[in-house]
């Protein structure tokens, strides 16, 4: 044995432990044969066991001691081997996993390189497999400035000499197959850098992570669990959800229902609790906050730390595909925050990876959130890129996740997100816009509606950057939806106000209809509106009980009548009194007070309603589906339009009353005579209302009013909505 080489070896110089360890022909004066070596701290003695037959493998001795060598006139088919190690606890044998051949092939790492793997997750991180008849674990990690990689965990001690990494050329991958892992161990990467700084890092694509405050990932098998989702998967292909009702429930999985004893909930659970509660309410879809693995339960998932891994806070990977599975069962389409604008600053993830700037932008200007006390990814390399691609492709192959909603969209596409002037780089153009961002934005929707039909991207985007949700091909970003910020800062404002003083904010109610059909919107009453002291929904509403109660009523029916999609955040649907607390459950005793009873049968109707008439979405995104009657009246401070679908009869008037005064013979024109039927009253005394309305309905008087021949005497109740149909 070259005594340098194995200084070398030592020392992390040499970076290929295999061109240095495992079998080879060799020629020891005029006898061939075969060499082999191994690296064994803590071997008394070694024999490789060879396809011709056993071989003792000698130390060598001195600062040498834990290499061992032997060489043997024989032939060997080079296939995997086992070593019969004496330690001084006792035998060991196990397969030499310097025997073993690479798994990755060069297209694979040509692919990466190029940015374009976009199952990229198939080949790196932690893969259970059978290699040259072997059982065991691929493990592939990019790192192409580190001096060494090598595999540690529990089974070996977590000891960085056993188990080094070989390169795989210039591509920067690093792998091993290790065939004494299986599922369920633990494990990390012990990466030397240049500077011989040796860093402990997760696995950036590992699949599983171990529960907080423990950082080490997990070897997971995600092909094991049997899918019974496959009528949903179909049908969702051949849906057009822009012309469906899209009426959103978003959940924080760790506060919305808890053990008497506080734990959380866990993924089943879930599924047997929550998933009813939400068709019993008449809710199609469930968002779910982010679900990948992040250390800290107060930054409620926007701080990853583990792109790939379902957080295990709730229970294993499959747990949460049977969550999943039972929501497209009941006919519930899944939603998940997806957070690719930044990343936290934790020292076992993804900064400063192999001692350099790896994934983050090393510039500060370019590569720091000073909001957050994050980094910003580097879109402009081509890995990192692909691996961001692949990650929300990821969730959708893997998970059968339908859409996700892509947060801070707006920090993404301009480098001048929350920066004073001096703290930016301008774009090559001299623009503040970030071109490699919008690239991995168009690359993400493009890809991800060409391999998953029917699935979609909802962008959290909350500037005017124009063609957010229009098709790349055509100009745009390419997602499906966009949330309508603007319209819930304005709603909410309006809403807050006193009813005496509505009357001078009405522009808060009509300006979103202004851009309302220049993107896709959602409209979103979220969590971010009821936390750090902005108040509940309920309690920003004005008046005694009962007036917060109608206001909230009103509230929420207002959204529901505009074009756009709907979403409310958990609480909002029983009139949660107190800010989100995510150490906490929702305050469920409050259903046993008749107003949030009257509350939450309000929205369970409305969503039926909803889903029960075309107006209120087939014509979201058509700006003929909507018609203002009159929003001149501000003295009365009532409002009132048409929404239609897709054929006259379908048409539906929506009346709005923002003060506590009952109106009463209030005419709004009508093209048509006839019967107009009350279809709701948010004034119902189920609800928690007055109950002043119109019974079954009112006949259309050949009086004329707003430009039309007929007319509609009505009763407005008071901090009240109605809907009619003729």
């Amino acid at each position: 044995m070259d005594r340098v080489l194995a200084d070398k070896f030592i020392t992390g110089q040499l970076s290929d432990p295999f061109a240095f360890l495992g079998a080879r022909p060799a020629r020891v004066g005029q006898q061939s044969g075969i060499l082999a070596r191994a690296y064994c701290p803590g071997a008394k003695k070694i024999w490789a066991m060879l396809s011709a037959g056993q071989v003792e493998l000698k130390t060598l001795g001195g600062p040498w001691a834990d290499f061992f060598e032997g060489f043997a006139p024989i032939d060997h088919n080079f296939e995997p081997y086992r070593l019969k190690v004496l330690f001084e606890s006792g035998e060991s044998s196990f397969y030499d996993a310097y025997s073993f051949r690479p798994v990755l092939g060069e297209l694979d790492l040509f692919l990466w390189n190029q940015g374009n793997h976009y199952q990229i997750y198939h080949k790196l991180g932690a893969h259970p497999l059978v290699h040259q008849g072997v059982s065991g674990v691929l493990f592939a990690v990019w790192a192409p400035s580190a001096k060494k990689v090598s595999l540690v965990s529990d089974r070996d001690q977590w000891d960085g000499r056993r188990l080094r990494l070989r390169p795989r050329g210039s591509s920067g991958v690093w792998e091993i197959f290790a065939p004494h892992y299986r599922v369920g161990d633990v494990y990390k990467y012990e990466i030397t850098t240049q500077d011989n700084v040796i860093l402990m890092k997760a696995d950036p694509l590992g699949f599983q992570m171990e529960s907080r405050p423990k950082t080490a990932s997990v070897v997971a098998d995600l092909g094991s669990y049997k899918w019974a989702d496959q009528d949903w998967i179909q049908k969702r292909a051949k849906t057009n959800f822009l012309n469906e009702p899209m009426s959103v429930y978003e959940a924080h999985l760790g506060s919305w229902r808890r053990h008497p004893d506080g734990s959380w909930l866990t993924y089943r659970e879930l599924a047997d609790q929550l998933v009813p509660y939400l068709v019993d309410m008449g809710f199609n879809w469930l968002e779910l906050m982010p679900l990948a693995e992040h250390p800290y339960d107060a930054s409620w998932g926007y701080q990853v730390s583990g792109y790939y891994a379902v957080t295990s806070r709730f229970g294993p990977p499959d747990d949460f595909r049977y969550l999943v599975d039972r929501c497209h069962q009941c006919g519930l389409g899944v939603i998940m925050d997806w957070v690719p604008a930044h990343f936290p600053r934790d020292a076992f993830a993804l900064e400063y990876f192999d001692g350099t700037h790896l994934y983050e932008h090393a510039d500060p200007r370019q590569g720091a959130h000073s909001d957050w006390g994050t980094l910003v990814f580097n879109y402009g390399r081509n890995e990192v890129k692909n691996f961001l691609v692949a990650n929300a492709l990821f969730w959708v192959d893997e998970y059968h996740i339908d859409a996700l909603r892509v947060d801070a969209v707006a920090s993404m596409i301009y480098l001048d997100y929350s920066r004073e002037e001096g703290e930016w780089i301008p774009n090559q153009y001299g623009g503040r816009e970030n071109l490699e961002a919008l690239e991995c934005l168009k690359t993400l929707n493009t890809k991800l509606y060409e391999l998953f039909p029917g699935a979609m991207t909802i962008a959290e985007e909350s500037t005017a950057f124009p063609g957010v949700s229009r098709p790349v091909h055509l100009g745009g970003l390419g997602f499906m939806f966009k949330w309508n910020m603007g319209w819930m800062h304005d709603m909410l404002d309006f809403m807050s106000q006193d009813p005496v003083h509505r009357r001078y904010h009405m522009e808060r109610l009509t300006f979103a209809l202004l851009y309302a059909f220049h993107e896709n919107f959602c409209l979103p009453l979220s969590h971010d509106e009821v936390v750090y002291g902005k108040r509940s929904l309920w309690d920003k509403m004005p008046g005694d009980v009962w007036q917060k109660c109608a206001n909230a009523r009103l509230l929420l029916g207002y959204m529901f009548a505009e074009p756009g999609k709907k979403l409310i955040f958990m609480g909002g649907e029983f009139g949660q009194r107190s800010e989100w607390n995510h150490n906490a459950q929702l305050s469920w005793e409050l259903l046993e007070w008749s107003e949030h009873a009257g509350m939450a049968r309000f929205v369970k109707d409305l969503n039926a309603l909803y889903k029960q008439e075309p107006a209120f979405y087939c014509r979201d995104f058509d700006w003929q589906g909507f018609e203002w009657l009159d929003f001149r009246d501000s003295d009365s401070t009532v409002v009132s339009f048409f929404r239609h679908g897709a054929t006259p009869d379908q048409s539906l008037l929506f009346v709005f009353n923002f003060t506590p005064v009952v109106r009463q013979s209030y005419r709004l024109g009508v093209s048509d005579r006839g019967y107009w039927r009350e279809l709701f009253n948010s004034d119902a005394q189920i609800y928690g209302g007055s109950n002043v309305g119109h019974g079954g309905g009112v006949e259309a008087n050949p009086i004329s009013s707003h430009g039309r021949f007929y007319s509609l005497s009505l009763t407005l109740p008071p901090l009240g909505f109605l809907v009619f149909k003729r």
